[in-house]
This record gives C-alpha cells, sequence and structure tokens, in this order.
C-alpha cells in the first residue's frame, strides 16, 4: 500500500508549505516552494555563508502525513547534484525533532528516488540525536525540503510528488 502526500501537479499543492531558512538564525539565505506552470512544484532560492548562515529550507503545514508500517519514502524529482534533506517530523511543532535523510538528484531527467524510512536520522537544529526513539512513520505531521552542507550559491529542485510506501 502506498500514500501519496503531496501531489505537485495540483496548481495549489505548494500553497501548504512555508520557508524557515537561516533568517531564523541571523543567516540571509532565502528560499521558496513555487507552482511551476508546467505542472510541478520547484524548491528554489540561494544559500549564502554570510552573517553564520548556510541553509535554506521549506516545510509543509501540518497535517495527517503518515502511514503505519510505511518502509520507504518516495520522491519524483530532478535536479542538478547538490545535496538536499528531506525531513519527516512527528509533531507540529516549529523548532523540534526532525528525521532526516540525505540524497542529491541526478540531473535534468525526472526520477524516482526511494529512501528507505529506516535510514533516516534524528536530529534537532543540525545536530544528530542518537538518543531519540525511531521514526514512527504513523506519527508523520510534517514534510520538509533543505539544502545545507555549506552549499552556497543559487538551487533548484523540481518535485512532483511525494509519497510513502
Amino acid at each position: 500500500m502506498s500514500k501519496v502526500l503531496f501531489d505537485f501537479t495540483d496548481p495549489h499543492a505548494a500553497n501548504a508549505w512555508r520557508a524557515i531558512d537561516d533568517r531564523v538564525m541571523g543567516g540571509i539565505s532565502r528560499s521558496t516552494l513555487r507552482q511551476d506552470p508546467a505542472g510541478h512544484a520547484v524548491f528554489e532560492g540561494s544559500v549564502s555563508l554570510d552573517r553564520n548562515g548556510g541553509f535554506a529550507s521549506v516545510r509543509s503545514s501540518p497535517g495527517e502525513h503518515g502511514l503505519p508500517d510505511a518502509r520507504t519514502r518516495l520522491i519524483e524529482l530532478r535536479g542538478d547534484h547538490k545535496q538536499f534533506k528531506l525531513s519527516l517530523l512527528t509533531d507540529d511543532g516549529s523548532d523540534s525533532l526532525n528525521y532526516q535523510d540525505s540524497f542529491a538528484p541526478g540531473g535534468t531527467d525526472w526520477q524516482t528516488l526511494h529512501l528507505p524510512l529506516a535510514d533516516f536520522r534524528a536530529s534537532l537544529r543540525g545536530r544528530e540525536v542518537s538518543s531519540a526513539p525511531a521514526l514512527d512513520p504513523a506519527r508523520i505531521r510534517q514534510v520538509g525540503l533543505m539544502i545545507a552542507a555549506r552549499q552556497a550559491g543559487p538551487f533548484e529542485l523540481h518535485i512532483r510528488r511525494i509519497s510513502l510506501a
């Protein structure tokens, strides 16, 4: 069984996402998730290392985004070869524990990445939390996308769908 969480072929799906960039700690990076007229979403912006910055991210509004017994997060995308992170949160807070896994799109062709939920690691404010409980896929409330790892400059990631299976 699978569950489509975000279908960005819907022209209104990107409206439920908001930016949470390094500006929350004094940085000047900027990002957005916008609807592309071609029928998908684009996570884009620019990362700056100035003023102790270095990350840009967007996050969905809280909702029922879980699936009991799910094992894999699927993300249909295309983009440059930069490294991104997919974040999963099990509560509605804005500054709370999240589970992350990294990925790097392989180019301009659409692809579906399979990210095993067992590979997602708990973190808080960019630091791993080894004592955190394992991710419970039934409790996922928010989903996020992030670019960090000192990758300064412009970025662009095109996304069609995010699902659980």
